[in-house]
């Protein structure tokens, strides 16, 4: 056994992500694994890419190991590192080596360990290297939608959220594609502050033809067209609802977005009286624009389909040839 007991969730929109020059916390929770089709780079365009009216058209392989299970590092069991793919980082390793675990045991590679500063804390294990072994007692209790954890926008040290910055980027993708390439509205609060200037920048002006609208547990709007709903943190499984189509978002940033508002007060007309004393907390929000990650945001775009379509392609290829435009810095 190299690992612990342990229970799968779905992969966090933020596993791929690459955040600056700080030390990151653990991507998953300890006694659980995920799966990511990739290795963190996994779509590379064929060569020579096809053309239609003047477009590329995207076409992609998946390269490096697919399947790969990422656990937490402190469920490793009985592995060893392999000194000569430790060099080369910062403030630990991004393994960019290749497998830098091996069987105790056996002495062959079975793992990537991730801990440098910028990427978050997993151990990736080898899909040929391992198997799963049934254990027994009690199976993971699934939370209902109503138990659904909740993630404020902003870290300890009073900036965005990398993982509000990666989970927004996903949606935004998936937004795009449902949008059609018209314009979207969308409501008024933590929404709008993390999706209007990215629609502002990405989709043409005019009137909105499209309508965004939060729906989900413990929510009773109307919906008629699109819904913003959770993606359940174990199952991935999306919220059901009547919407003519949905757009996921990670269930933890969800959940601040339905049930939170850190809109700033506006003081009243002849302000407060004089005996009275305000005692609330100023509001959780930084002084800055929100970015959505921008990495993120063109590796989620990558693997939808929609992406072959014109309008769509022009996008990708704008946000990738300008990764610093607004609203992605």
């Amino acid at each position: 056994m190299i690992t612990t007991r342990v229970a799968r969730v779905a992969l966090p929109d933020h596993a791929g992500q690459k955040y600056g020059h700080v030390l990151l916390s653990g991507l998953l929770e300890p006694g659980t694994y995920a799966v990511d089709t990739g290795d963190g780079r996994p779509w590379q365009p064929l060569q020579p890419e096809p053309e239609e009216h003047g477009v590329r058209l995207q076409t992609y392989c998946i390269t490096g190991p697919p399947n790969r299970i990422g656990i937490a590092p402190g469920d490793v069991r009985e592995t060893t590192f392999i000194p000569k793919r430790l060099g080369g980082c910062c403030c630990g390793w991004d393994g960019q080596y290749g497998p830098n675990l091996a069987c105790a045991e056996c002495g062959s590679p079975v793992a990537t360990r991730v801990d440098d500063c910028g990427f978050w804390q997993v151990v990736w294990l080898e899909p040929d290297s391992v198997r799963p072994v049934a254990v027994a007692g009690p199976v993971q209790r699934v939370m209902d939608w109503e138990e659904l954890p909740s993630t404020p926008p902003v870290d300890p040290r009073g900036f965005w959220s990398p993982q509000w910055e990666a989970a927004v980027a996903v949606s935004l993708a998936h937004l795009l594609v449902v949008s059609g390439g018209k314009r979207v509205s969308v409501p008024d609060g933590p929404v709008a502050e993390a999706f209007r200037r990215a629609i502002d920048s990405l989709l043409p002006p005019g009137p909105p033809e499209r309508h965004l609208v939060l729906a989900g547990p413990g929510l009773s709007a109307a919906i008629t067209d699109i819904a913003l709903v959770p993606r359940h943190p174990q199952t991935g499984e999306v919220w059901p609802c009547e919407a003519d189509v949905v757009v996921p978002l990670a269930a933890d940033v969800w959940t601040y977005m339905a049930f939170n508002d850190d809109r700033r007060l506006v003081p009243a007309a002849y302000g407060m009286p004089a005996d009275v004393r305000r005692d609330d907390p100023p509001p959780l929000l930084p002084h800055t624009l929100f970015h959505p990650d921008g990495r993120v945001f063109l590796s989620a775009l990558e693997r939808l389909a929609a992406v072959r379509q014109p309008w769509l392609r022009r996008i990708y290829d704008r946000v990738k040839d300008h990764p610093y435009m607004d609203p992605f810095s």
